[in-house]
């Protein structure tokens, strides 16, 4: 597992207050962790993306916390969890298994999904495995289609590199290959953002806290990263209260991909764009804020 990243903060004014979950992956092969929020509100289980952690939910924690009991896991290969020894099991389906690996260790019977790009695919596909544990879903940047471009992009910057020599190289780093899709973000917002991805070595060097070796599954004919055809698993969610999610400058998602997704979809289903981001956003900005409250309250529960 990997060390050095934020810890629960119990400091009163400070980021809520979260405790340290470790469980057994659903192969039995890895030891993963997951932060939780504790409350007597109903459970929502948050999946990052490709190169993120649990951290990347800080500041959507900070806006839940109290009301919902929030369950936010380091897929394998990322943050405090273990690393995989072998690359091709980096892959949806396989993380699919840890999730409700992770929901069974809390003896939870339903839970309301909320997934980011990754976390999204991975939370589509386990709706349409169990559909009566799962009563609400919300997509952040993600679709059935998930567009070339933007994988293409994604592909040019996971993987292996050198270790920063400090903290402002870092969020430089990240300014570099987010800039142009974080509209707004000064210093010391790429220097949170850095902080959130990023994990401190014993040698002082900061690297990205995941496995480099997440990148096998972008490269060459099979992209098994991301499943080749998720319509059918959509329509098989066609009654679940639904909030899509997506920037308005992301290369992720395309517009008539989101439509279609609503024209496809029976049951409650809204979308939101959010201004000034591409992918993915923060689910920290105002009009997503104001959405997820809005459908959370919506959902019976």
């Amino acid at each position: 597992m990997a060390d050095n990243l934020p810890q629960a903060d119990d400091k009163e004014g400070g980021p809520p207050a979260y405790r340290d979950h470790f469980y057994r992956s659903g192969d039995d092969r890895l030891t993963l962790y997951a932060r939780i929020y504790e409350s007597d509100g109903p459970p929502l289980l948050l999946m990052h993306g490709l190169t993120r952690n649990s951290a990347d939910f800080e500041g959507l924690a900070t806006h839940l916390a109290g009301h919902y009991r929030l369950i936010i896991p380091d897929q394998r290969g990322r943050g405090r969890s273990d690393y995989d020894p072998d690359p091709l099991r980096y892959e949806p389906a396989t993380y699919v298994v840890d999730m409700l690996a992770l929901i069974d260790s809390l003896h939870l019977d339903q839970v309301g999904l909320i997934g980011t790009s990754m976390g999204g695919l991975m939370a589509m596909i386990m709706a349409g495995m169990e559909s009566e544990r799962f009563d609400s879903l919300i997509l952040n940047d993600i679709g059935p289609v998930v567009e070339q471009a933007g994988l293409d992009r994604i592909q040019s910057y996971v993987g292996a590199l050198p270790p920063f020599e400090n903290w402002q190289q870092a969020a430089d780093h990240c300014r570099n290959v987010h800039g142009e899709v974080m509209i707004g973000f000064d210093n010391e917002d790429w220097l949170g953002f850095a902080r959130r991805t990023c994990q401190l070595l014993p040698n002082g060097r900061i690297k990205f806290a995941y496995d480099p070796a997440i990148s096998v599954g972008l490269s060459g004919s099979q992209q098994t990263a991301v499943p080749p055809d998720l319509w059918p698993i959509w329509d098989q969610l066609s009654t679940l209260p639904t909030l899509i999610i997506h920037g308005a400058l992301t290369d992720i998602i395309s517009p008539g991909t989101v439509m279609e997704m609503q024209n496809r979809h029976s049951g409650p289903i809204s979308a939101v764009e959010i201004p000034d981001r591409g992918h993915a956003p923060l689910l920290d900005e105002p009009a997503a804020l104001s959405a997820i409250a809005s459908f959370l309250k919506s959902v019976d529960r």
